[in-house]
């Protein structure tokens, strides 16, 4: 069975001395029936209490807050798991029977969040596409992997193009993006044709080089299969989720799943750095701590604070107005 140790370092700088940072973190390994973890810690700047708790999906949080004055914040998750294969669906019901049973749990609590599909002024015009690959006379899970090799096959892997923020309408316009552009554009359509989907976000530690996403944090999407369960699907490589794959949470988008983030009192000017290591097998010395980082994210913005966890409730606020 693979084994893996997973470095993850978030580093903020600020401009200036910031106080009152309250941060939540979402950088728990999942652990389920193919998926041991030997060990995990996390370490931050002057080492506060950590809170942790589950979430409405069932995710592992944790909430800390650095009270004294601070001009960097180091967060560094640490694991070593052991993961172990995935059994794909035997898919034996008829078309006609899953289709059905999708049909009789849509508004069940469990799917409802899964089924509900964001704007997307391009949905008629997708959907028409869509219609061209998708056979609602195959089983649902032959049409998710066609969704999946569809985003895989006319969307160009890119970065710099987009960012958290970019909406659906544009990826779609794009044809280009990131892991969680990717998977943002496979919810979109799953939930299209009623098939519940969810975000996931996580890891992927290849065994050789090549692999779309490595080294950084990685997205994917979960759908569910009828008389089977919830099946990781991988659109930026054009696979079913494998024993390369470490989650560490799921939900309805990514805001349900970043990994870090939180509120401070201070300057608005900063800059986050985000560094994933991932080895496989034996661990070899981690990278030093000046290795280039994988994200780099700066807020040049010398005279109006901002207060980024208000950011994401304003951003929230104006989808729910949008629907």
């Amino acid at each position: 069975m693979p084994a893996y140790k997973i470095k993850h370092i978030t580093r903020y700088t600020y401009a200036s001395p910031v106080i009152d940072c309250t941060n939540q973190i979402m950088l728990y390994p999942v652990i389920d029936d193919r998926l041991e973890v030997k060990s995990h810690e996390i370490k931050i700047t002057n080492n506060p209490d950590i809170e942790v708790f589950s979430d409405y999906f069932g995710n592992k949080v944790g909430a800390f807050s650095v009270i004294k004055p601070h001009t960097e914040l180091l967060i560094e998750s640490t694991a070593e798991v052991i993961t172990k294969p995935v059994l794909v669906p035997m898919d034996e019901m008829s078309a006609e029977d899953q289709w059905q049973h999708l049909e009789d749990i849509k508004d069940g609590i469990e799917f409802f969040d899964f089924l509900k599909q964001e704007p997307f002024p391009s949905a008629t015009e997708a959907k028409e596409t869509l219609s061209e690959v998708v056979n609602l006379a195959e089983k649902p899970l032959k049409n998710a992997l066609v969704l999946s090799e569809y985003v895989y096959d006319n969307f160009t892997y890119q970065k710099g193009v987009t960012s958290i923020e970019t909406p659906i309408a544009e990826i779609w316009k794009l044809k280009a993006g990131v892991c969680q552009d990717f998977a943002h554009m496979l919810l979109v359509m799953l939930r299209m044709f009623k098939i519940p989907a969810r975000y996931v976000s996580g890891y992927i530690c290849p065994k050789e080089s090549g692999v779309r996403g490595e080294g950084a944090t990685h997205a994917w999407v979960e759908a569910y299969i009828p008389f089977y369960g919830w099946l990781g699907l991988d659109p930026t490589n054009n696979t079913i989720v494998t024993d390369g794959h470490v989650k560490i949470a799921v939900g309805r988008n990514f805001a349900d799943c970043t990994p870090v983030k939180g509120t401070y009192k201070g300057s608005g000017e900063h800059t986050l750095q985000v560094t994933v290591h991932i080895e496989n097998g034996k661990p070899r010395a981690m990278p030093a701590p000046t290795e280039v980082p994988n994200y780099t994210y700066t807020v040049q913005n010398k005279e109006v604070p901002i207060n980024s966890y208000r950011k994401y409730l304003e951003i929230q606020q104006q989808q729910q107005q949008q629907q």
